[in-house]
């Protein structure tokens, strides 16, 4: 019993990093988002790379482009902090578990 609770727990603990390696990849296309929308509103002619290419673009139609992005990164890490915050719940009400289950054992033996 005991050591699937511990099997379950570390798949916990895989998943619980799994979604911080993807919360913490939301956050740093925010942070490029933003940089670039506030480097484009300094600039009078903008630039967009498609492929290898660097083309002209029009400012409007790339600060609309970024700030949707932005939108959709804000979203999906939103939805990642809930995720972490109920998966870190999960994780720490195991854990109490199995320290208990394991304190009992040890108490059985003595």
């Amino acid at each position: 019993m005991t050591s699937d609770k511990i099997a379950q727990l570390q798949l916990l603990q895989q998943n619980l990093q799994n979604i911080m390696a993807q919360k913490q990849q939301f956050q740093s296309q925010l942070v490029e988002i933003e940089s670039a929308l506030s480097e484009l509103k300094k600039t009078a002619q903008a630039y967009k790379i498609v492929g290898k290419l660097m083309l002209t673009a029009s400012k409007p139609e790339l600060e609309k482009e970024l700030e949707e992005k932005k939108e959709v990164a804000e979203v999906r890490l939103k939805n990642f902090t809930q995720q972490e915050e109920r998966m870190q719940k999960n994780f720490e009400q195991q854990q109490q578990e199995v320290v208990k289950e394991l304190q009992g054992k040890k108490k059985e033996k003595k």
